[in-house]
């Protein structure tokens, strides 16, 4: 029945909040006790909002009203989804050359360098409604995910992917979506509060109070059902923490703390019992009445999780062997010939069914073209059942929009608004924020999160204590008191080649560091939960208290306990020296930490690359020494600058004597001689030399001692700034690293 026309002085544009009003109440009403339990869908025509139209062109549909059917607010879609890879060569490593094949054996066939993963996967998930991709493993559920998630470089893949008939902005996709690994990546001594208001600072804007944050944790707590745990750790090997199903759900509210319109998870019930598994899925289901598109792999579903999921999507070797709601399995199937019994799991029949296939020569390749006549069969009844077929769903700003006046806490757009531009325009450079904080509060959080951890976990700053002390008295011990004599002179030149060799060796203990969270990372900063600079930053402001702690404690055992000149200039010289070999040798192993990706690897390089540091550092071979082709490595040896620094910080004084008189046949074979001897060859020495040289005559000071040892060209201080300029170029390298190392797409 078409309305009639308003009086032009009753004309009115209804503006999308009046419209978004009127769904708000329309939902409300469906959602009371008297409403139908299945699911509603809300239509708004925007007559209004178009230019040249009237208040009367609005009508408002609740269910299946109305001739010409529903709308969607969100229906994500994709069409002929495409993926392949390159895949190795099988066979030997060394080729087979003719001679050694059989007579008339034929020459081995070339394997194809692609392989498919994905071949022309179609369909479509809507609001409200959960997607579940199945298969058996290989069957390209994780790909499809991927795919789905722009976690696939789009050289790479073919087809397309559209949220309401509109391609996605990566930048846009990031703000309104989330992606669940497989495996639960959190830090174990963290509770469940705090790691979930860890992710609230990350992902809420600045703008939101701190009170409105810790509202949406709480109220997700309850929505998780984790009301229990709150206050629980989440644990690990070592810490008894939470269960496993509570863990799964802590990890989809870490990345669903933003309230996503988008969700998708890689089997986010996989390794849980049935209980949990089917307590994950019910969360899920009421994450998606919410107002959220929710698309997930999982590997074989109970019948109560079946009773939970609206659309099945099953895959086999790349192909799409079925889609459409679970309800139509039994008929799908006995068009097939292949009825399922009445006392078993649907799911668990197609993919049994579906392994069997596949073990054919012709693999699932009949159920593939059944599908596809099946879904030529049932589309038009589809869309006249569903109301789909004639009419778009809102436009992907209107429907943004509407999402954010709704509630969903989406970062980037916390005025109700949010930039939309369509394919055929410009995007505008600033049309999404891709951060939802600015620089400073992500290193504030990042480094309350890390002190946190680090307050918990005393033991790690302990033992690194221990070794360090215990390195020192060792040290100290042996060599105890050293005097000025030419042995007292080498022996401080060992020492200090250990000393400082041994700051980078118990640096090493930085390289797990990162890799311990390196995934926890690389989740976070694939939906721009913060910037790999505070990341840096945050990691370098917390460790480096721990340092100057460490440096003086193995100063204070060391320094005057072997005797060491200076006196409180010297020994505060000394500890900045220390603090600035621990500043080193941690930026090194960090870097190495964001270079290599298993400890297995990175331990044997810090190694082998220390000792080579300290054999060119100009201890057991003088720089004058050492082959031109070679000189390069010393002036990169990290243990030089340190070295000669604390050689200079002892030896510089031109008034500390440290060869007198016979001390001079010291470390030659005259030493054997008795000392009269000595002394009637000393005066030989002198009437032969015309110069008076006594008992007593000083014959090398502590400039000529480093002049020895070509410790000439640079001075303490140079060597100390250095060192530092060390430190800082590492942790640069190191967000080098992690720019470059940290690509969450495949290519």
């Amino acid at each position: 029945m078409q309305p009639q026309p308003s009086p032009p002085a009753k004309q009115s544009s209804f503006t999308l909040a009046q419209l978004l009003k009127r769904v708000n109440e329309a939902r409300s009403d469906a959602s009371s006790p008297t409403s139908s339990p299945t699911h509603s869908h809300y239509t708004i025509e925007l007559g209004g909002s178009v230019p040249g139209s009237t208040g009367s062109d609005l009508s408002e549909r609740i269910g299946g009203g109305g001739g010409d059917g529903p709308l969607l607010p969100f229906v994500l879609k994709f069409t002929d989804l495409t993926y392949s890879v390159k895949q190795r060569k099988r066979g030997p490593c060394l080729p087979v050359l003719p001679f050694r094949r059989g007579a008339g054996e034929p020459a081995e066939p070339e394997v194809s360098r692609m392989k498919t993963l994905l071949d022309n996967i179609s369909g479509e998930a809507r609001e409200g409604e959960i997607m579940a991709v199945l298969g058996a493993s290989g069957s390209g559920k994780s790909t499809l995910i991927d795919a789905l998630a722009n976690r696939i470089v789009k050289e790479s893949l073919r087809g397309s992917v559209t949220l309401n008939g509109e391609s996605l902005d990566s930048n846009l996709l990031k703000v309104i979506s989330a992606y669940v690994m497989q495996d639960d990546l959190l830090y174990p001594m963290l509770t469940v509060e705090e790691t979930l208001m860890f992710a609230a600072e990350f992902r809420l804007p600045r703008s939101l109070p701190t009170k409105e944050k810790k509202k949406r944790v709480q109220a997700l707590i309850d929505q998780l059902g984790l009301r229990n745990a709150a206050n629980t750790i989440i644990g690990d090997e070592g810490h008894r923490g939470v269960s496993g199903g509570e863990r799964r759900r802590v990890s989809i509210g870490v990345d669903i703390i933003h309230d996503p319109i988008v969700l998708f998870l890689d089997e986010p019930t996989s390794g849980l019992d049935s209980t949990s598994a089917f307590m994950v899925v019910k969360v899920l289901q009421r994450i998606a009445q919410s107002g959220s598109v929710v698309v997930m792999s999982i590997h074989q579903p109970s019948y109560r999780i079946l009773g939970l999921l609206d659309r099945l999507l099953f895959l086999s070797r790349g192909q799409t062997v079925y889609y459409g709601p679970p309800g139509a399995l039994p008929s799908f199937f006995n068009d097939f010939g292949k009825p399922i019994p009445g006392n078993e799991n649907p799911t668990e029949f197609a993919l049994d069914l579906i392994r069997e296939l596949e073990t054919m020569p012709d693999g699932a390749t009949d159920l593939v073209e059944h599908n596809k006549k099946w879904q030529m069969r049932t589309a038009p009844k589809a869309k006249h059942h569903d109301g789909h077929g004639e009419k778009p769903s809102l436009s992907l700003k209107e429907a943004i929009s509407a999402s954010i006046s709704r509630g969903k806490l989406v970062s980037g757009a916390t005025d109700g608004s949010v930039s939309v531009h369509s394919a055929g325009e410009s995007a505008p450079a600033a049309a999404v924020s891709k951060f939802a904080n600015p620089f400073w509060v992500e290193m504030g959080v990042l480094t309350r999160r890390a002190f946190l951890n680090t307050k918990r976990t005393p033991e790690i700053f302990i033992i690194r204590l221990a070794a360090v002390m215990v390195t020192g008295f060792i040290l100290a011990t042996i060599f105890w008191r050293l005097d000025d004599s030419p042995k007292g002179v080498q022996e401080r030149l060992g020492f200090f080649a250990i000393a400082m060799s041994t700051m980078f060796y118990t640096c090493s203990d930085s390289l797990p560091v990162f890799l311990n969270e390196r995934y926890i990372f690389l989740r976070e900063t694939a939906y721009n939960a913060y910037r790999r600079s505070s990341y840096v930053l945050s990691h370098t402001i917390v460790g480096f208290p721990s340092l100057i702690v460490l440096s003086f404690a193995f100063a204070l055992t060391t320094f005057f306990a072997v005797g060491l000149a200076g006196g409180a200039d010297g020994f505060f010289f000394f500890v900045a020296i220390v603090l600035a070999s621990f500043w080193a040798g941690s930026g090194f192993a960090t870097f190495l930490s964001g270079v290599v990706t298993n400890v297995m690897l990175g331990f044997p390089v810090v190694v082998s690359t220390l000792a080579y540091f300290l054999l060119f550092s100009g201890f057991f071979i003088n720089r004058d020494r050492i082959p031109r082709y070679w000189l390069w490595f010393h002036y990169l040896s990290l243990v030089k600058y340190p070295y000669e620094a604390v050689m200079q910080n002892e030896f510089s004084d031109p008034t500390r004597c440290f060869v007198r008189g016979v001390q001079m046949f010291d470390n030659t074979p005259l030493a054997v001689l008795p000392a009269v001897l000595k002394v009637r060859v000393l005066r030989a020495m002198s009437q032969s030399l015309g110069v008076d040289i006594g008992t007593a005559t000083c014959i090398t000071t502590g400039p000529d001692f480093l002049a020895q040892q070509a410790v000439t060209d640079l001075t303490k201080w140079d060597c100390l700034w250095i060192t530092v300029a060390w430190g800082f170029l590492f942790r640069i390298l190191f967000y080098i690293s992690l720019l470059l190392g940290s690509r969450n797409k495949r290519r």
